[in-house]
């Protein structure tokens, strides 16, 4: 496989050039079962975390989001030389800007979108830089809509003010509530649900840095 070039760490998502959203792709074609239950990661970088998720859990389906191409290009090449090795049909990336895409890419998908996870997102630090960030309250709505009740949001992020931020985005529609299962007595749970990391979290974790994390359920009013 071709060494990976070098790719730009950030990415103003508010450029013409990110102005197109992404098509729904066929999704018979992508998935041996598109109707199972879908967890959708958005901002996948390189695609590690979905990889090691897909591998480990096979009644689930598995779609990444990510906006610079190179990284999205790469993870296709791994997932399609994977499945020549027998890895299961339930992974899929998308080359797009999450907050004009999610509607017209998911909006068709047969099952339900059970679960979204924002992990490490670029945090944005200069002020007129934040309407970069990628959740924002379109964002939000429109998950609400396409989530079946119960469907789980999982953030975090080695920032505080950023996953504060995502939270707050969250709290502002009345349609998720966030899990109140605190740590001590920070407002941030102690460890993610999955059985993978995303390669950010791993690094982290080694300098014994914190993370912080949340989660939100939906409950439809």
């Amino acid at each position: 496989m071709p060494p990976i070039r070098r790719v730009r760490q950030h990415v103003n998502p508010l450029s013409n050039k990110y102005a197109t959203p992404a098509i729904a792709p066929n999704w018979t074609e992508i998935y041996a079962d598109p109707k199972l239950p879908l967890h959708l990661d958005v901002g996948c970088a390189k695609g590690d975390f979905l990889r090691d998720m897909g591998r480990q859990i096979s009644g689930w389906n598995f779609l990444g989001l990510e906006i610079r191409a190179p990284l999205v290009e790469r993870c296709l090449l791994r997932r399609d030389q994977a499945l020549t090795e027998g890895a299961p049909k339930n992974l899929h990336f998308i080359f797009c800007n999450a907050n004009n895409s999610l509607k017209p890419v998911l909006e068709s998908y047969p099952g339900d979108l059970q679960c979204v996870s924002i992990q490490f997102p670029d945090p944005w630090f200069k002020k007129r830089h934040q309407k970069r960030r990628v959740v924002q309250p379109e964002l939000v709505s429109v998950l609400a809509e396409l989530m079946p009740e119960s469907g789980m949001v999982w953030l975090q992020s080695d920032i505080e003010a950023v996953c504060e931020e995502m939270c707050d985005r969250f709290d502002e529609n009345p349609n998720f509530k966030r899990d109140g299962s605190m740590h001590h007595d920070t407002m941030w749970l102690p460890d993610s649900p999955f059985p993978a990391q995303t390669d950010r979290e791993q690094v982290t974790q080694e300098k014994g840095l914190p993370i912080y994390r949340a989660r939100y359920f939906l409950k439809k009013t």
